[in-house]
């Protein structure tokens, strides 16, 4: 494997290899370069290298080398350059085409029609046998050899080239083109084969697109874009298929398209409808459909009178009347009588799949199968007006058939409009997806449909009739015919008859227990059955009783016959349960050994490739190096002029490769020897040369000057002569033209004049255009300017307005400090008089305490001899000096009981005030840390403190160091006893502080 500096060397190798005719030798080296992992990287001489390497493959006929190298280059520009490689396939395709087409060119027939059944397989023994037996090849057999192996190339690019661009959201244009392309050359060549193969390619790319959705860069079909792409695909091959009458691969792309219709909710456009409904019409009609050929019409139908608005009358009338034909062409019975459940549940899973393909949606789980029906059709069509716009001919065949009773002429009335039916077909115009309406193709049908109605109506007139008046009652038909489509109606119970060939008569009607003999004679046995049963037994009951009986027994029947159906549905529920588990756990096993068959093979593969892989490395790396060898050797042979004798000998690689390498060092060697001695000698020749040709230089040197000077003067002297000349004829030229200088003289100054003037009048437009834009700009000025001044007089009144407002807004902040202040102020003023007033309270508390005191010490005795000393002062808390008499222990005892019972109780309730307040109290509390003082702030509210009669009464004050609750009057009675004033003032202080802050 060579390696290249850069990928332009690698070119201009090929290039050399392709001039010496080494097309091989070019291609692998080409190749070798795109599977290099040097060049993974896209660039621009790839691009190149790429069309060269294509080039090559087509000349070469190399398919497999030009998958791999275009496999390398997607992998190389996906996320740089994709156009380089759409560029690069668009080559390779019009290069395969246009070989082909040049083979077939020169097989010298406009179109090849060759009948290989297989372009993929290899040549058959019977070709092989062929070739050696025969001597000479004729025509045919040189055109198949010539032609055939092209078109066996091009149909491999097309698959490679799709198989390269699937799941490829960035070429997915180049990737529909493709096949598109694929898709004419299988119509125009008639490759059946070729086409079942591309569209399972096709599907099968499309199914591993829904399979894995996670891959990087796959088409996404939920856009639009990419789902219009897939559904033109599919038309096209749509189109193709049945033009080359493959119906069974037609039906598989209608299933394509409408599985890809159904992925979005947007329906698809008119026009694509339009030709799905029609290639569906040909394909029901070929597989002898006849309802949903119908039904595939009515859409049609349907469609093309909402969207096609070039739709002719003409047009119209001729799609109704196919309309109605098909419908009627239909059987007048189904096959479901005497059918086994199996063939119903096979035929309902149809009917629901023929809908979804026509675009009626139906439940599956219901019984559909009159869902689709000939009478449901003939009712829709009834209901639509369609029959409004039919032939009349179709129309009266209709009547005929569907709605009058003519047992014994209908067939003859019938035939006259089915021979007129050839003549009402007609092409349609071109906005018409059906090219041409053909109505004889229906006149088969219709002479079925006629002969199954005669034999219905004559059914119920006739009891029996003879065979040959049957038969000329149906002029189209032979007995045969009749018999065979009687046999198919009685089979399906559309009518009772029975044809007795040995008599020679037909007999209507059934032979059975349902005949009308049989039936009547049973009815008349039931009733005297019943007439004797009365006679015998006399009723005992009355009859209201005995109805009321029988109620109760055909309920009681009724609810059994019920629960029976019940037990039955279940059960068979259950056996289907029980048959549908079997089932699923055989497909679990059977799937469970298929995947460790399948995982065997894949391994028993994947290890036999391996192998092989190995093997063929192996002995390609062995050939490699004996060719290697041979080419050195015979390179080697051919380079020296005297054959050596140890070249001959059978050596190894590297034992050669220094053969070689020491003679080409002798080689060198000796051509050096010849170079010197050669430069020697073309020196001393070059010497002797330029002696020998100095003075012959100066002889040439002056002859040469000789010449000049002479041809110098002889060129002076003609062009003095031909200034004489030239001179002449200019005097020569000036008179004849001076005659003309008084007319040149007036048309200048005509022209002048003429030009002056115009000059003038454009000046004065010009100064006239100057004025008014002038004038227009001024006013445009002046109202710039106006409105300037209009905008800074509105902000500066906006501004002064401002201003005002903002003085405003500051009046009123300073008013609102100025009263907060002044009731700060009343607060503060109403707090010292509190105080003052606490203060004289207290004061006054004193004195009538003082005075008590005094009072009580004039009535205490002194101490009697042998008595009991006089009361500690202790128990009083006063100075021994100040003891009160005995008689007045009395009254302080019961001061001091007083003054305990004042220390027992408890402590006086809060103000009542309301909810509201107490969480306003507990939302500033921490106000209340931070501004303990009487300040307040001025720009707060505080609630007022409430009236004096909301308050309830005042409870008496506990005689406890606690200070005084603010805002609340305590009279001098419950104040604290005189020896705890002075621990209380620094307290009352704060409290009326906080008392004025808070109230």
């Amino acid at each position: 494997m060579a390696t290249f500096a850069k990928p332009e060397n690698a070119l201009k190798r090929a290039e050399e290899l392709m001039n010496v005719g080494q097309k091989a030798a070019a291609l692998q080296a080409l190749h070798d370069l795109i599977t290099s992992k040097r060049y993974r990287a896209w660039q621009k001489p790839l691009e190149k290298i790429m069309f060269k390497y294509v080039e090559l493959c087509v000349d070469m006929r190399r398919g497999r080398f030009a998958k791999d190298g275009l496999i390398q280059y997607r992998i190389a520009c996906q996320q740089v350059n994709v156009s380089s490689l759409e560029e690069v396939i668009k080559h390779f395709m019009h290069l395969s085409s246009e070989r082909a087409e040049q083979a077939q060119a020169q097989a010298e027939a406009a179109v090849v029609t060759f009948d290989v059944e297989d372009l993929e397989a290899e040549k058959t023994p019977e070709d092989l046998m062929l070739s050696y037996v025969s001597g000479e090849k004729g025509k045919e057999r040189s055109d198949r050899e010539l032609v055939t192996p092209w078109f066996k190339f091009l149909w491999e690019t097309y698959r490679t080239v799709l198989e390269i661009l699937r799941n490829n959201s960035k070429l997915e244009n180049l990737y529909a083109m493709t096949a598109h392309r694929a898709f004419q050359f299988c119509l125009q060549y008639k490759r059946t084969t070729e086409f079942r193969r591309l569209c399972e390619i096709l599907r099968n790319h499309l199914a591993n697109l829904n399979k894995y959705r996670d891959q990087r860069d796959r088409p996404d079909l939920t856009l639009p874009e990419s789902l219009q792409l897939y559904l033109d695909t599919r038309l096209e091959q749509l189109k193709v298929a049945t033009e080359l009458e493959l119906w069974q691969e037609a039906f598989r792309t209608i299933e394509d398209i409408h599985g890809l219709m159904s992925m979005v909710k947007k329906s698809p456009k008119p026009q694509m409808m339009a030709i799905y409904y029609a290639k569906l019409i040909k394909i029901f009609w070929v597989s002898q459909s006849h309802l949903y050929h119908g039904y595939a019409w009515y859409k049609l139908y349907n469609l093309q009178k909402s969207y096609n608005k070039n739709l002719t009358p003409k047009d119209l009338q001729l799609m109704a009347s196919s309309v109605l034909l098909s419908t009627i062409s239909v059987q007048p019975y189904d096959r479901k009588h005497g059918a086994h459940h199996f063939e119903l549940e096979i035929e309902k899973d149809r009917n629901v799949r023929m809908a979804n393909l026509l675009g009626f949606s139906l439940d599956p789980k219901r019984d559909n199968r009159e869902a689709l029906s000939r009478s449901a059709l003939l009712s829709d069509l009834i209901s639509k007006g369609v029959l409004t716009y039919v032939l009349p001919e179709v129309k009266d065949l209709y009547c005929l058939l569907e709605n009058e009773f003519h047992p014994l002429d209908l067939a003859t009335k019938v035939q006259p409009l089915l021979t007129k039916l050839p003549k009402l077909g007609d092409k349609l115009s071109a906005a018409s997806p059906v090219p041409e309406v053909l109505l004889e193709e229906f006149i088969p049908a219709l002479q079925n449909l006629t002969t199954l109605r005669v034999l219905q109506q004559v059914s119920q007139v006739y009891q029996t009739m003879r065979i040959t008046n049957l038969s000329n009652m149906i002029p189209f038909y032979s007995f045969t015919v009749v018999e065979k489509l009687a046999v198919d109606a009685a089979k399906y119970n559309f009518v009772q008859m029975k044809i007795d060939h040995g008599k020679g008569v037909v007999h209507f009607g059934s032979q059975d227990l349902e005949s009308d003999k049989i039936k009547n004679h049973l009815t008349i046995l039931a009733k005297r059955l019943n007439k004797a049963i009365g006679l015998m037994q006399q009723p005992t009951k009355r009859p209201e009783q005995r109805f009321s009986e029988l109620l109760s027994i055909v309920e009681k029947d009724h609810k059994r016959l019920l629960a029976r159906k019940v037990i039955i549905e279940k059960r068979k529920e259950d056996q289907e349960k029980q048959i549908l588990e079997a089932e699923r756990e055989e497909e679990i096993r059977r799937q469970q050994k298929q995947k460790s068959l399948e995982d065997q093979e894949r391994l028993r593969l994947q290890r036999e490739s391996e192998q092989r892989v190995e093997e063929r490395v192996k002995r390609e790396i062995e050939e490699k190096e004996i060719e290697d060898a041979k080419l050195l050797l015979d390179k080697q042979k051919g380079r020296l002029k005297k054959k050596p004798t140890d070249l001959d000998k059978p050596k190894t690689k590297e034992a050669i490769m220094q053969q070689v390498l020491l003679d080409q060092k002798k080689e060198r060697e000796e051509l050096d020897r010849r170079l010197q001695k050669l430069a020697k000698t073309v020196d001393h020749y070059e010497r002797a040369k330029r002696e020998e040709e100095r003075p012959l230089i100066q002889a040439m040197y002056l002859k040469r000057q000789e010449d000049d000077r002479i041809y110098f003067e002889e060129q002076q002297k003609l062009a003095v002569e031909q200034s004489r000349l030239q001179h002449s004829e200019d005097l020569r030229e000036k008179e004849r033209l001076l005659r003309m200088q008084q007319d040149k003289e007036d048309v200048q100054n005509e022209v002048s004049s003429r030009r002056r003037g115009e000059f003038e009048r454009q000046m004065r437009i010009r100064e006239e255009r100057i004025a008014e834009e002038r004038s227009l700009r001024r006013q445009e000025r002046e109202r710039r300017r106006k409105m300037e001044y209009y905008r800074i007089q509105e902000e500066a009144r906006l501004m002064r307005l401002r201003e005002e407002e903002e003085a405003r807004r500051r009046q009123e902040e300073e008013r609102r400090k100025v009263e907060e202040a002044e009731r700060k102020a009343k607060l503060d003023e109403m707090a010292a008089k509190q105080r003052q007033r606490e203060a004289e309270a207290e004061e006054k508390a004193r004195k009538e305490r003082e005075a008590l005191t005094e009072k009580s010490s004039l009535f205490t005795p002194t101490r009697r001899e042998g008595g009991a000393p006089p009361p500690s002062s202790s128990s009083f808390g006063l100075p021994r000096s100040s003891q009160p008499f005995r008689g007045g222990a009395l009254d302080s005892s019961r001061s001091s009981r007083f003054d305990d019972r004042r220390e027992k109780e408890p402590p006086p309730p809060r103000d009542l005030r309301d909810e509201r307040s107490r969480d306003y109290e507990r939302s500033r509390d921490h106000e209340r840390r931070d501004y303990p003082g009487p300040e307040r702030n001025p720009g707060r509210d505080y609630p007022r403190e409430p009236e004096r009669r909301d308050l309830p009464a005042p409870a008496p004050a506990p005689t406890t160091t606690e200070p005084p609750k603010p805002g609340k009057y305590q009279p001098p009675s419950r104040r604290n006893p005189p020896q705890q004033q002075q621990q209380q003032q620094p307290q009352q202080q704060q409290s009326s502080g906080y008392s004025s802050r808070r109230w």
